[in-house]
C-alpha cells in the first residue's frame, strides 16, 4: 500500500484575484479525506464572458471525490469566498463551518437556492478546534475589511497548516477582531508546517493603515459638500459604513442608506451583535424631506454594477433621488482591477452633471483589507513557518510573495490553480496537476466554460448572425426565407443582404445532384458554406450562420 500524504490543492484562487476555492487532503493516494476552504466567484466581463452572472472554480475534480469531502470551511463572507456556497452546494454535500456572522450570510446563500440551511455550522473562533476528518481545525480570528473573518489553523498528521484567508494587521478595525500578535505567536509554539499566505497586497511597500484613520478625513471632506454628499463602498464592509456613517453625523447631516445588499449586510451585522454605537440612521421617506445640504446617502455600487444604486444616480435618478450641481460623490473604496470602465463610466456621468467626484487617488478615504508587503513579513516572522505557500493573488504577486519569503530565508512553493503540492516531507513540491477550470452562472443555469455557450455569444456579438430556413417537398424547392442580424446591408441602393443570401441560396440548391440532395446533412452544410463565403465577398464578414432544412412530404394520389 503507498504511503499517506498530506496534500493541498488550490482549484480557484492561486493565479487570480477571487474565485477562491482550495483543498487539503490526507491519505494513501487516490483515498485521501478532504476538506475544502470557501466556495467563492469572481465577475463577468462583457469582453470574456458576456451575459454570465457570476463564475465560479470548477468544483468537478473534487465533487468527483465527495464521499471523501468531510467538510467545507468558509473563511468569511465576502462574495470571492462565500458566493458560490449554494450555487454547487448540491455537487458537495458535505458539512459547512464558519463563525456566526459568515454563518447569517451563509444561510441566505443556500435559501438562494433552496438548499439545507442546517449543513451550517456556526464555530466558536480559535483555541477552540474541531474534529473534521483526519484533521483538527480551528476558526482564527483576524482582521480584514469584514466582520468576523477567519484564518485557519489545520492540525494534521504531519504537523500544523495556517490557512490566513484574507488578513490585514490592523489593531483598531472599528468592527471586528484587532491584530493580534500574541495570538499568532501562540498558534506558531508547536511549529507551523506549513504558512498558506494572502499575497493581494505584496507589492504596497509601506505598512497598511487602520479603519480608524478614516473618519476625520472624511467628515472634514464631507463638510465641503455645498449641496447632497453620497458616498459609497463595498456593502460588505460594515466598519467602513460605520465610519462614513459617524463622519457624516458629525458633519451635521442625516444619513441614509439605500440600496438592498448594504441595508441586508447591515441587518446581518446588527443580528450579529456586531453594530454596537453605529450610528442613527434616517429612512428613505425622512431623507426625502430632508434638505440636500443637511443629508447624505451612503449608497450600493462601488464596483461600477450596472444595477447598483451609484450607476442610477449616475443614469437619472434613484428612488426619487437625483445629483446636481454642487453636489458630492466619495468613492470610499479601491477599484478592483476589471472594473475600472464600469467605474469610469459613472464618474463621467456624474462629471456631465457638475457633480464633484472623489475617489481614493489622494490615500485619504480608503484603506485595504489585505496586509501589505511589511505587514507579511510581520506574519512570516510571528509564525515561522518551515514553508511559505502563496495564495489569493495574480500569478506575479503569488511569485513576488515566494520570494519574499526566500530573501527571508523562508523556503517557498508557487502553487497555481490545478497543482498538487505533496506537503508530507520538509521539502514540499508538486507531484500532479488536476483540472481546473470554471463554472458559469447563465441566468438560472449552470454551464461549462467549455460547453460552447458563451464562445458562440461572443461569435454572435462580433461576428453577427445569418439565420435561414429552407423549405423542400421530395427534391423540389418550395421557398427560402433568411433574416440577418447584427450585419449591415451593402453599399446603398443595392439589395438588402437578406435577399442577396436568399437568391443565392436558391442558386445553390438548383446546383446540388438529387443524390445528395436527400442527405439532410449534406445540404445544411453545402448552403452554410454558400451563405459565409457570399457574406464574405458581399461586406467583409464571416457570420455565424445557421440553416434550418424542413421536408414536406408530397401526398399521393
Amino acid at each position: 500500500m503507498s504511503q499517506e500524504r498530506l496534500i493541498y490543492v488550490p482549484l480557484g484562487g492561486a493565479g487570480e484575484i477571487g474565485m477562491n476555492m482550495y483543498a487539503y487532503g490526507w491519505g494513501v493516494p487516490g483515498k485521501e479525506r478532504f476538506i475544502l476552504v470557501d466556495v467563492g466567484v469572481t465577475f463577468p466581463s462583457m469582453n470574456g464572458t458576456p451575459g454570465v452572472d457570476l463564475i465560479v472554480a470548477d468544483p468537478g475534480w473534487i465533487a468527483d471525490q465527495a464521499d471523501r469531502l468531510d467538510g467545507i470551511f468558509i473563511t468569511h463572507a465576502h462574495e470571492d469566498h462565500i458566493g458560490g456556497l449554494g450555487m454547487i452546494f448540491d455537487r458537495l454535500s458535505a458539512p459547512i463551518y464558519c463563525r456566526r456572522f459568515t454563518g447569517m450570510v451563509a444561510r441566505a446563500k443556500m435559501a438562494d437556492w433552496n438548499r439545507d440551511e442546517d449543513q451550517i455550522t456556526v464555530l466558536p473562533p480559535y483555541p477552540d478546534m474541531t474534529d473534521v476528518g483526519p484533521f483538527k481545525v480551528g476558526i482564527l480570528p483576524v482582521s480584514h475589511s469584514i466582520p468576523e473573518a477567519g484564518g485557519l489553523v489545520i492540525d494534521t498528521p504531519k504537523g500544523r497548516i495556517v490557512h490566513t484567508g484574507d488578513l490585514k494587521l490592523d489593531p483598531s478595525p472599528i468592527v471586528g477582531d484587532p491584530f493580534n500578535p500574541a495570538m499568532l505567536r501562540e498558534v506558531a509554539k508547536p511549529g507551523v508546517k506549513a504558512l498558506v499566505c494572502d499575497s493581494t497586497n505584496v507589492f504596497s511597500p509601506l505598512p497598511g493603515r487602520s479603519e480608524s484613520e478614516l473618519r476625520e478625513p472624511i467628515r472634514d471632506l464631507i463638510a465641503t459638500a455645498e449641496g447632497l454628499a453620497v458616498a459609497t463602498t463595498f456593502a460588505s464592509n460594515i466598519a467602513r459604513l460605520k465610519t462614513l456613517a459617524q463622519a457624516g453625523v458629525e458633519a451635521g447631516r442625516s444619513v441614509c442608506v439605500l440600496g438592498r445588499s448594504m441595508q441586508r449586510m447591515l441587518r446581518f451585522a446588527r443580528d450579529a451583535e456586531l453594530l454596537g454605537d453605529f450610528p442613527p440612521v434616517v429612512d428613505l421617506e425622512e431623507a426625502q424631506d430632508i434638505p440636500r445640504q443637511n443629508l447624505m446617502l451612503l449608497v450600493t455600487g462601488s464596483q461600477g454594477e450596472r444595477r447598483a444604486a451609484s450607476a442610477h444616480l449616475a443614469n437619472g435618478k434613484y428612488l426619487g433621488f437625483t445629483m446636481k450641481e454642487g453636489d458630492m460623490f466619495l468613492f470610499s473604496s479601491k477599484t478592483i482591477p476589471g472594473n475600472e470602465i464600469e467605474v469610469g463610466r459613472i464618474i463621467n456621468a456624474f462629471a456631465a452633471q457638475g457633480v464633484r467626484v472623489v475617489d481614493d487617488s489622494s490615500g485619504l478615504y480608503h484603506v485595504s483589507g489585505h496586509a501589505n508587503r511589511p505587514d507579511l513579513e510581520q506574519v512570516h516572522d510571528l509564525l515561522a513557518p518551515e514553508v511559505l505557500i502563496p495564495m489569493h493573488g495574480e500569478y506575479r504577486h503569488l511569485l513576488e510573495h515566494a520570494n519574499l519569503g526566500k530573501a527571508k530565508g523562508i523556503p517557498s512553493l508557487v502553487v497555481p490553480n490545478g497543482a498538487i503540492a505533496d506537503l508530507t516531507s520538509k521539502h514540499p513540491q508538486i507531484v500532479e496537476h488536476v483540472d481546473a477550470g470554471r463554472v458559469y452562472l447563465d441566468g438560472s443555469e449552470l454551464i461549462g466554460a467549455y460547453d460552447g455557450i458563451v464562445l458562440n455569444r461572443i461569435r454572435m456579438a462580433t461576428r453577427g448572425m445569418v439565420a435561414a430556413s429552407v423549405i423542400l417537398e421530395d427534391d423540389a424547392l418550395l421557398g427560402v426565407w433568411v433574416e440577418t442580424i447584427g450585419l449591415p446591408d451593402p453599399h446603398k441602393g443595392r439589395e438588402d443582404l437578406a435577399d442577396l443570401v436568399e437568391r443565392e441560396m436558391e442558386d445553390e440548391i438548383d446546383l446540388i445532384p438529387a443524390k445528395t440532395l436527400r442527405r439532410d446533412d449534406d445540404v445544411i452544410e453545402r448552403l452554410e458554406r454558400r451563405i459565409a463565403h457570399i457574406c464574405r465577398d458581399l461586406i467583409g464578414k464571416k457570420p455565424v450562420v445557421r440553416v434550418l432544412l424542413n421536408r414536406l412530404e408530397a401526398e399521393s394520389g
